[in-house]
């Protein structure tokens, strides 16, 4: 067989019939890349296309050379004309260029911009997702109302003892704790006025308004947020999701529902326990550190305690577990499979239950005080 022709050098020129289009010639293989960097450097600034279709020969260094000129000059790739022959190369190449490690973060102003803009945009996704999922979580629990089989007494029952039973001691332990807090700092500033037995509706009426229901759901949204998130999202990883809606079930009814129910159930007496051990943390404080007798402290708390501030405690506490058990189902839900998908939903979940608690907490005291109650 005659030995093949030698492969010639790598050209560019620029199209006689229409300048801003450059025709390539040649072989544009690793064995010419310092030729082909030459040609592409002194290429025409004006060139819109490029024609490759005479190219004799090509590999991937050529293919990455001209996706880097193009991204260069920022001309759109798709405008680029190859032989039939490298057409199947030029597309493969395509497929895995995005998969090359990412850049250096970059900081100063336009990065940090940037980053603030896409952070904005997952957060509205974020939002979209909760108020969709939240839809589609009421509609079936009508459709459970109307079908009282598909409820699951045992896993709800299961869960409120998760939920509620096991995080009685911490629950209590924390409000009793500041609760004792709360009534030394406001003994400091009113004994300066010699007002020291106000501290009584002070720990009474933070405690029954706010610091009760406050406290139990971020301690919950840390607790079990997570533990819904991890929950779920081990079973996600393990395709044991997708076997339930292969066996024909849904997995709202048999994951999310029974969870948020105990979560609504048990969050309010939870609340009533911190509101408890609250104000058994301002009587210890009061008794043995500001010289209130336990009677004298007892018999003010309940001449001052008004029903209406225990009321508005107790009313917050189901909007708080709905939000909690929304948030951790949901981002268990939307784990990916991998180790650091699971790692990164779940911190996402205690974030954004917690945020969630206090900004909606903060909006219901507004509202309870422009409403005068």
């Amino acid at each position: 067989m005659p030995p093949a022709p030698p492969v010639r050098l790598p050209e560019l020129t620029a199209n006689p019939q229409q300048p801003s289009q450059l025709r390539l010639r040649g072989g544009w293989t690793l064995d010419h890349a310092e030729a082909i960097g030459r040609q592409l450097s002194a290429a025409p600034a004006d060139a819109t296309s490029v024609d490759a279709s005479d190219v004799e020969r090509l590999d991937s260094l050529g293919v990455l050379q001209l996706m880097r000129f193009a991204r260069r000059r920022d001309l759109d790739f798709s405008r680029f004309t190859f032989h039939d022959r490298h057409r199947a190369l030029v597309a493969a190449i395509e497929d895995v260029a995005d998969d090359r490690p990412k850049r250096k973060r970059e900081y100063g102003v336009n990065a940090a911009l940037e980053r603030m803009g896409h952070s904005v945009v997952d957060n509205l996704k974020d939002s979209t997702a909760l108020l969709g999922f939240l839809g589609e979580v009421l509609l079936k629990l009508l459709r459970m109302v109307r079908e009282p089989s598909r409820f699951r007494p045992t896993a709800t029952v299961h869960h409120m003892e998760q939920v509620g039973l096991d995080a009685v001691p911490l629950v209590a332990l924390l409000c009793f704790m500041v609760g004792a807090v709360v009534a030394f700092l406001g003994a400091n500033v009113l004994r300066d006025f010699g007002a020291v037995i106000y501290v009584v509706e002070l720990v009474s009426i933070s405690f029954l308004r706010e610091f009760g229901v406050l406290l139990t759901a971020i301690i919950l949204a840390g607790r079990t947020a997570s533990a819904f998130t991890a929950q779920i999202g081990t079973m996600k990883s393990r395709e044991e999701v997708d076997a339930i809606r292969t066996l024909g079930m849904d997995p709202i009814d048999l994951l999310v529902i029974p969870r948020l129910l105990a979560l609504v159930v048990m969050l309010p007496l939870l609340t009533f326990v911190g509101m408890v051990f609250g104000l058994l943390g301002g009587l210890t404080v009061g008794a043995y550190g500001l010289d209130i007798p336990p009677p004298q402290y007892l018999s003010r708390m309940q001449d001052t305690m008004e029903v209406r501030h225990f009321i508005v405690g107790l009313t917050k506490a189901p909007m708080f577990a709905v939000v909690i058990a929304l948030i951790g189902c949901l981002e268990g839900l939307q784990v990916q499979g991998t180790a650091q998908s699971l790692g990164e939903r779940t911190t996402s979940s205690v974030v954004q239950a917690i945020s969630m608690v206090i900004v909606l907490d903060a909006l219901a005291a507004i509202w309870f005080m422009e409403m005068n109650f």
